[in-house]
C-alpha cells in the first residue's frame, strides 16, 4: 500500500485562490501537493496548511493521549468495578479484563480500520463528512447533520472529563500528602479551570511546538509505564494469589448473571480507550494522512492495549484489600489507585512521584483533546452546520489555527465545570454523553460503509478512476483497506461491537438505581438529538447542504 504520487494534467489550487502550473501525468508530486490533491477531491482547500507539522511519531503520541493516559484509567476503572456506587457490577476484574478488555482492544483496532476505512477522505470533519458521502441521497443531509452534533458533543464530553480528572487528581494528591486537608467541590473546579487554561495556552500560543510536546508525551507514556510498574512489583510486600485474581467472580450490581454484569462494566474499558477518531480530525494538518492516520491509530491502540493490560494485571496482584482501598481518603475522592501506590511503596513521596507522572499525562491529553475538538467545530462550521458558523470557521492568518473554535470549546468546558460546584453527580451526568454519542457516530458511519461494501462497485478503486474526471466526495478506496469478504466480515464485527457498547453505555450502574446512581447518558444523548433535529428544521436546513465544495476536484 503506497500513496499515488502522480496526477493528471490539471491545475493545482494552493488554497489561496491561485492556480498553479499544470502537472504532467508522469511528474511526481510533492507531499504537500498530494495532500492538497486529496483535500481537493473532497472539495476542500488546505486552509490549515501552514501548521502542517505533525509527523508520524508525533501523531502516534496524540493518539497515546487519546487513550487518556492508559495507565491511570485502567487502574482507576478496574478498581471501581468492585464498587457498586461507581460502575455497579462487582464482576470479577481479571475475567473482565481477559474477556471484554481484550475484546475492546481488538474491536478498537477494527474501529480504527473500518470506521475510517474510506481513507481517501482525510478530512477534519470525520464521521459527519463520511456520512454525507455514504448515506442515500434522500437522507444524507439530515444524517450528516445529526452525526456532526453527536461527534461534537461526544468530544466536548471527552475534553471536559479529561480536565475534570486532571484537576481532581491534583486535589486528591494534595489530600494524600496532607491528611488533614478536606477538599471542597469548588476547589476541584478551580483546578479544573487551571488545566483548561494550560490547554488553551498551548493550543493558541504554543501550537508550533505542539509536535514536540506530543513527542515528549510519547516518551513519558512508555517510560512512565515502567516507572510505575517496576515499583509496584518490587516494593509491594503482599500480593493476591493467582487463584483469587483469575477465578473469583462477584456481581454486586444485582444483575441476573455475571455475563450481564460484565457487559454493564464494559463501560470502564471503553472509557479508557474510546476517542479513536482523534487522529482523523487532525487529518488536514498531517502529511500523507491517507496512510499515516490508519497506521497511527492501529499502532497506538496496540501499544496502549499492551501497556494497559500489563498494568491492570499488576494492580490486581498488589491490591490486597479492595474495600480498604475504596474506603481510603483518596478512594472516596474517586482515585483509589493513589492508595494502591501508597500501599505498595510505603512512602508518600514515592507514591506522589508515580501519581505526578499520571497527572502530567492527563493534562497533556486535555491539550490534545482541545486541539481535536476544535478542529471538529472548525470543520462543521466551515460546512455551515453550527450557529455562528462564519465565526467558527475562521482561521488565524498568522498561525493557521482555528482560534475561535478553540475558544468556544474551552469556554463550554469551563462552563460545564461550574456544575461541579453544585453537584458532582450532575457534572458526571452531563459528561456521560461521551461514550454513547461517539459510538453512535461510529455505528452510523460503519453501517453505511458496510452497506456500500455489500454492493459490488459501489466504492471504486483508484485504478478505475484513471482518465476520468473526479467529482467532489467521490467514493473511492484509499491505499489502506481490507477488500473482499474479509473486509465485510471485519466491518460487520466492528458494527456489532459498536452496537453492544452503545446499548450498555445507556444502562444504569445497578438494577434498581437511585438518583445518584442513574445513568443519564440516555437522556443526554436524546436531548442532543432533539436539539439537533429542532435546530435543523428551524434554521440549519436553509444553510446546511452537507460538506461545502470549496474547490473543484482535479
Amino acid at each position: 500500500m503506497s500513496m499515488d504520487n502522480t496526477s493528471k494534467s490539471r491545475p493545482y489550487d494552493d488554497g489561496k485562490g491561485e492556480k498553479q502550473t499544470h502537472v504532467r501525468e508522469t511528474e511526481a508530486l510533492s507531499v504537500e501537493e498530494c495532500d492538497a490533491l486529496a483535500l481537493a477531491r473532497l472539495g476542500k482547500k488546505p486552509i490549515l496548511k501552514a501548521c502542517r507539522t505533525l509527523k508520524v511519531a508525533e501523531h502516534c503520541t496524540t493518539n497515546a493521549d487519546t487513550m487518556k493516559a492508559t495507565v491511570f484509567f485502567h487502574v482507576h476503572t478496574r478498581l471501581h468495578l468492585y464498587d457498586p456506587d461507581y460502575l455497579g457490577s462487582r464482576a470479577d476484574v481479571s475475567f473482565f479484563i481477559r474477556m471484554s478488555g481484550l475484546q475492546t482492544y481488538c474491536a478498537e483496532m477494527l474501529l480504527s480500520l473500518f470506521t475510517f476505512g474510506l481513507t481517501k477522505a482525510p478530512t477534519s470533519g470525520g464521521q459527519y463528512h463520511w456520512a454525507a458521502m455514504l448515506a442515500p441521497s434522500f437522507c444524507k443531509k439530515i444524517v450528516s447533520y445529526l452525526t456532526g452534533w453527536l461527534v461534537i458533543c461526544g468530544w466536548q464530553a471527552i475534553l471536559a472529563g479529561s480536565a475534570y480528572l486532571g484537576g481532581n487528581m491534583i486535589i486528591a494528591l494534595a489530600q494524600l500528602n496532607y491528611p488533614a486537608y478536606s477538599p471542597a467541590l469548588w476547589q476541584g473546579t478551580l483546578v479544573y479551570w487551571c488545566v483548561m487554561a494550560v490547554a488553551i495556552l498551548v493550543n493558541t500560543h504554543a501550537s508550533k511546538i505542539l509536535p514536540k510536546i506530543e513527542s515528549f508525551v510519547l516518551i513519558l507514556n512508555i517510560a512512565g509505564f515502567f516507572a510505575v510498574l517496576i515499583p509496584l512489583v518490587s516494593l509491594s510486600k503482599q500480593k493476591v494469589s493467582t487463584h483469587d485474581v483469575f477465578t473469583v467472580f462477584e456481581n454486586g450490581g444485582g444483575w441476573p448473571t455475571t455475563k450481564v454484569s460484565v457487559l454493564v462494566g464494559l463501560l470502564g474499558t471503553v472509557f479508557a480507550t474510546y476517542g479513536t477518531d482523534c487522529a482523523v480530525h487532525m487529518a488536514e494538518e498531517i502529511h500523507g494522512a491517507n496512510i499515516v492516520i490508519p497506521w497511527c491509530m492501529l499502532t497506538t491502540t496496540l501499544l496502549n492495549g499492551i501497556l494497559g493490560f500489563a498494568m491492570v494485571i499488576v494492580v490486581l496482584f498488589v491490591t490486597v484489600d479492595i474495600d480498604a482501598v475504596l474506603a481510603s481518603p483518596t478512594g472516596i475522592l474517586g482515585f483509589p489507585f493513589m492508595q494502591v501506590f501508597y500501599d505498595a511503596t510505603g512512602t508518600v513521596r514515592g507514591a506522589s512521584a508515580m501519581i505526578c507522572i499520571i497527572i502530567i499525562m492527563d493534562i497533556c491529553a486535555a491539550i490534545a483533546f482541545l486541539a481535536t475538538s476544535s478542529r471538529i467545530v472548525f470543520a462543521f462550521g466551515r460546512d455551515r452546520g453550527l450557529p455562528f458558523w462564519r465565526t467558527m470557521s475562521k482561521v488565524q492568518a498568522d498561525s493557521a489555527i482555528p482560534l475561535y473554535a478553540i475558544i468556544v470549546m474551552a469556554l463550554v468546558s469551563c462552563t460545564i465545570g461550574l456544575i461541579n460546584i453544585g453537584s458532582s453527580i450532575a457534572f458526571n451526568a452531563v459528561i456521560s454523553v461521551g461514550v454513547s454519542s461517539l459510538y453512535a457516530s461510529y455505528i452510523l458511519t460503519e453501517s453505511l460503509l458496510l452497506y456500500h461494501r455489500c454492493i459490488p462497485g459501489s466504492i471504486r478503486h483508484r485504478t478505475q478512476m484513471a482518465n476520468t474526471t473526479w467529482h467532489a466526495n467521490e467514493l473511492v478506496w484509499g491505499p489502506f483497506h481490507v477488500p473482499g469478504v474479509w473486509g465485510i466480515l471485519l466491518n460487520a464485527l466492528a458494527v456489532g461491537y459498536g452496537v453492544v457498547v452503545f446499548v450498555f453505555s445507556l444502562f444504569p450502574t445497578v438494577v434498581h438505581p437511585d438518583l445518584a446512581h442513574m445513568n443519564w447518558s440516555c437522556l443526554m444523548t436524546g436531548s442532543i438529538m432533539v436539539f439537533a433535529v429542532g435546530y435543523y428544521y428551524a434554521y440549519a436546513k436553509k444553510v446546511y447542504t452537507g460538506p461545502v465544495v470549496e474547490v473543484s476536484p482535479y
